[in-house]
């Protein structure tokens, strides 16, 4: 009621309804980790085209199988990824600079990434300003040529009435690390000295400028105190799979894979693991050798991680736009990935991202060409194959993850069973965070039900459970029996959540019988 009634009359009061509305968290966000031609170092970049990456990384480049594998990842249905580009070799020395000269010294500024790609920078400085009087104004036009041809301006950023004056608001220093795409301060300008105008001063790239060398697992692992690598993705809110993509020409070794299953199983991610392409380099030895592989990956990601882990084999043969268009070796991981968020689009992460529906785009052929009965041997292994099919084309053809091998007989044998309860894990991690210091009795369990209920109620509307009633479906239990009163003591409560999950019809049996006479319709 309210605080204090103090004159006769009408009094209006509004009451809390309890409802707190859960949402459902974001199913198929890619993380990429791997080589680029520019972009920042060891930063997460969420990108939702291939054009952004184009402009934030450097588009296609032979040495980045990443880049690829983002093209893949868009191409098959993709919307949203995250990039997290590393770097091998000394940043600083790897970094272009331009020198523009001033009345005393000079102001050096350097590209916003190493990269050859810094070379191809070009400034321009003018005193056109608003006060021409102001000595230490000035405009600054930074332009990036054809990194090829170095003559056609691909973009441009211009910054006016920038000051050479710490004081001013428009200080040069603060407005390029705020606003440039391109540059930064490396040098200052000394006090009271200003840049002289200067056109076409073309960035000095020196000798040490250079994209690097090719990346191993150790700036893919990068450092967890440093958020470097893969710990990168500390900062990023939310992602549901990673690709590791190979690198050049080396692959990524088992104790990485190892590592990164383990921070997606923090996260509550899945892994997409791509098979090496040793194993199908020989036409002969390709199952076998798929067969020991398989198991050789799952002992060394182990069971409790290998639950956050997919693999498929073989590797696509797709034609390289860098290369004529000729056919070339790709890992699958970007293609994969894009499948899985455009199934999850069209419908719900319970489906598996397999089956006649999850095609390739512009895969002509595989590096292996499965049997029936070699598929046979690798799938119950929980290793995901590639078919290929008269009329239907090339498709996914498994949805088991790394723990799907039947000797197992896991919980989490199939990857829509596994992020389906990701799904939710997540879901309902964000949506109860109002629960937090709310007073642990009956109306807050109250409340707890209602909401959660109604969660799984609209994902039982939709399909995603087994069952013909919502008994069946699910269950959310919060009472004196989940929190008892030594719970309540101690600040908990707990709260029961169960799923029946659906199950892919991975085998259809189909009994024909002969009849031995007519029978009566």
């Amino acid at each position: 009621m309210p605080a204090t009634l103090t004159y006769p009359g009408v009094y209006i009061e509004e009451i809390p309804s309890g409802v707190r509305t859960i949402t459902g968290v974001a199913t198929s966000i890619t993380a990429f980790i791997g080589r680029a031609l520019s972009g920042p170092v060891d930063k997460a970049i969420r990108i939702q085209n291939y054009s952004e990456y184009t402009r934030t990384f450097g588009g296609l480049w032979q040495p980045s199988t990443m880049s690829q594998a983002v093209a893949h990842f868009f191409n098959h249905g993709g919307s949203d990824a995250i990039v997290v580009r590393v770097f091998n070799g000394n940043a600083i020395n790897s970094t272009a600079s331009i020198t523009l000269p001033a009345t005393s010294g000079s102001l050096v500024l350097e590209a916003s990434s190493p990269g050859k790609w810094g070379a191809a920078l070009r400034a321009t400085v003018d005193h056109e300003t608003k006060d021409k009087a102001n000595l230490a104004l000035f405009n600054l036009t930074i332009e990036l040529l054809d990194i090829v041809g170095g003559k056609q301006v691909v973009s441009k950023e211009t910054f006016l009435n920038i000051s050479g004056a710490s004081t001013d608001p428009r200080y040069v220093n603060l407005v390029l690390s705020q606003e440039s795409s391109f540059v930064k301060v490396r040098t200052s300008l000394a006090a009271g000295a200003n840049p002289k105008d200067g056109t076409n001063i073309v960035a000095v790239a020196g000798t040490a400028n250079d994209d690097g060398n090719a990346i191993t697992d150790t700036e893919i692992l990068g450092d967890i105190n440093a958020r470097t690598g893969i710990y990168s993705l500390d900062s990023v809110d939310l992602f549901n799979l990673l690709c590791i993509p190979p690198f050049t020409p080396n692959e990524v070794l088992d104790t990485t894979w190892a590592k990164a299953a383990s921070y997606c199983k923090d996260r509550r991610a899945m892994l997409i693991v791509d098979p090496p392409a040793a194993w199908s380099a020989n036409q002969s030895t390709a199952v076998s050798s798929a067969v020991s592989g398989v198991k050789s990956m799952r002992a060394a990601i182990g069971n409790d991680s290998a639950r956050n882990a997919a693999m498929f084999f073989p590797r696509l043969k797709m034609p390289d736009p860098l290369n004529e268009n000729r056919l070339g070796e790709f890992a699958p991981c970007g293609a994969v990935a894009g499948i899985m968020a455009r199934t999850d689009a069209q419908r719900g992460v319970w489906k598996a991202p397999a089956g006649l529906d999850a095609s390739f785009s512009g895969v002509p052929e595989f590096t292996y060409k499965l049997t029936d009965g070699e598929n046979g041997q690798l799938n119950p292994l929980g290793l995901n194959c590639f078919r290929s099919f008269p009329v239907t084309g090339n498709v996914v053809w498994g949805s088991r993850t790394l723990v799907g091998a039947d000797q197992l007989a896991s919980e989490w044998k199939y990857l829509p069973v596994r992020r389906t309860a990701l799904f939710i894990e997540e879901s309902l991690f964000r949506g109860t965070q109002w629960v937090v210091f709310e007073p642990n009795d009956e109306p807050l369990w109250a409340q707890i039900r209602l909401n959660i209920g109604a969660f799984m109620q609209n994902m039982f509307r939709q399909g995603a459970f087994q069952g013909r009633s919502p008994r069946e479906a699910y269950l959310v239990k919060c009472d004196r029996e989940t929190t008892t009163q030594n719970d309540i003591n101690l600040g908990v409560v707990n709260i029961l959540v169960g799923f029946a999950p659906l199950k892919p019809a991975e085998f259809v049996v189909i009994k024909i019988q002969q009849l031995a006479g007519q029978v009566d319709v």
